[in-house]
C-alpha cells in the first residue's frame, strides 16, 4: 500500500464473484445486526426481539441463496471482501453501540439498513452480465424493499397491539427515568440554586465582569458537581434507571446550563441592561421547568409553575437582600 492513497477498491471495479462475495458478507453482518438488536430488546422488549429474530432468519435465507450460486458459478472458496474495503460503500453503525440505542432508534436503524440493502442489490443488479446473478440480485432488491411488509407481518405475529403499547410505553418510561428525570433535577438545581450567588454578586458589586464571573464558575461548578453525584450515586443496575453515564450528563449538562443562562447577560457591560434581561431569563428558566414536569412526569401546569416561580422567587429575594446588605 502506497502512504496516503486508500486501499478500498471502487464499486465500479469489482468482478461479479467480488460482488456475490460482498452480498454474502453483508448478509452475514446484518443478519447478525439484527440478533444483537433481539438479544438487546429481549429483556425489556421480548416481541420486539422476536420480530429481530425473524429478521435475521430472513437475512439468512438472503446468504444461503448467494452462497448457493457463488458455488455454482465460481466453486466454494468465496473471496474474503466486505463493506469496509469498497470506497464509498454504505457503513453499519458498529454492533458495540447497540446498548446506547433506544426502541425508537434501533427501528429507525433497521428500517434504514433494509433501504440500504436495497440500494445496494439494485446497483450490484445493474453492474451484472449474468442473467442468473442479475435475476438473484434483482430479487434480493425486491425482497429488502418488501421488508417492511415483512417487519409489519412479523410485528403482527409477535408484536401484538397490547404488547407493543407495553414496550413504547416503557421505552417512555425508561427515557423519562435515563434522560428527563436527571435532566431535570439539573436544570432546577441550575437555575434555582445559581440565582442567590449570582444576584448578591449583581446587586453587591454592581459591576457586570464580576457578577459574569462568579456566575459562570458557579455553573460549572455546579454541573460538574451534579452530574458526579448522579453517575456516582446509582449505577443504575437495581433502580433501573439506566446508563450513570448518560444520567450524569443529563444532570450535569442541564445544570450548567440552568446557571449559565441567567450568567451569561452580564457579558453585556452595562449592569442594569444586563440585570434585566438576566430576570427575563430566569422567567423564562422556571417555565421551562414547570412545562417539562408537566409534559414528562405528568404534574399539573399550576401546580408545577406554582412550585418553581415561589422557590425561584425565595431564594432570588435572598440573594437580592444579601447582595444590597
Amino acid at each position: 500500500m502506497i502512504p496516503g492513497v486508500s486501499s478500498r477498491r471502487r464499486f465500479s471495479d469489482l468482478s461479479e464473484q467480488e460482488i456475490l462475495a460482498l452480498a454474502i458478507s453483508s448478509e452475514e453482518d446484518d443478519a447478525q445486526i439484527y440478533r444483537s438488536y433481539a438479544a438487546r430488546l429481549r429483556g425489556e422488549y421480548p416481541g420486539s426481539a422476536a420480530v429481530f429474530d425473524g429478521m435475521a432468519q430472513e437475512e439468512d435465507q438472503h446468504r444461503r441463496r448467494l452462497i448457493e450460486l457463488h458455488q455454482a458459478r465460481f466453486g466454494d472458496v468465496i473471496p474474503l471482501i466486505r463493506r469496509e474495503h469498497v470506497a464509498g460503500f454504505y457503513a453499519r453503525r458498529p454492533v458495540w453501540l447497540v446498548k446506547n440505542l433506544s426502541l425508537d432508534t434501533i427501528r429507525d436503524e433497521a428500517a434504514a439498513m433494509e433501504r440500504q440493502a436495497e440500494a445496494f442489490y439494485r446497483r450490484a443488479a445493474a453492474q451484472t452480465a449474468d442473467a442468473a446473478t442479475r435475476k438473484l440480485l434483482g430479487d434480493l432488491a425486491a425482497a429488502e424493499a418488501g421488508h417492511e411488509h415483512r417487519a409489519d407481518e412479523l410485528q403482527g405475529e409477535h408484536l401484538g397491539e397490547t404488547a407493543r403499547t407495553e414496550e413504547d410505553h416503557a421505552a417512555r418510561r425508561q427515557f423519562i427515568l435515563t434522560w428527563v428525570q436527571p435532566g431535570l433535577a439539573g436544570l432546577m438545581d441550575g437555575s434555582v440554586s445559581t440565582l442567590a450567588p449570582i444576584f448578591a454578586t449583581a446587586f453587591a458589586t454592581q459591576n457586570s465582569h464580576t457578577t459574569l464571573l462568579v456566575g459562570m464558575a458557579a455553573a460549572v461548578g455546579a454541573g460538574i458537581s451534579m452530574g458526579f453525584t448522579e453517575a456516582a450515586h446509582d449505577d443504575g443496575v437495581l433502580s433501573g434507571r439506566g446508563s450513570p453515564i448518560k444520567r450524569g450528563l443529563a444532570s450535569g449538562i442541564m445544570t450548567a446550563l440552568g446557571g449559565l443562562g441567567h450568567a451569561l447577560p452580564y457579558l453585556i457591560p452595562d449592569f442594569w441592561t444586563a440585570t434585566t434581561l438576566a430576570m427575563v431569563v430566569v422567567f423564562f428558566e422556571l417555565w421551562a421547568i414547570a412545562w417539562i414536569q408537566n409534559k414528562y412526569m405528568d404534574t399539573p401546569f399550576l401546580r408545577a409553575a406554582l412550585q418553581v416561580v415561589v422557590g425561584g422567587a425565595l431564594v432570588f429575594a435572598a440573594g437580592s437582600l444579601i447582595g444590597a446588605g
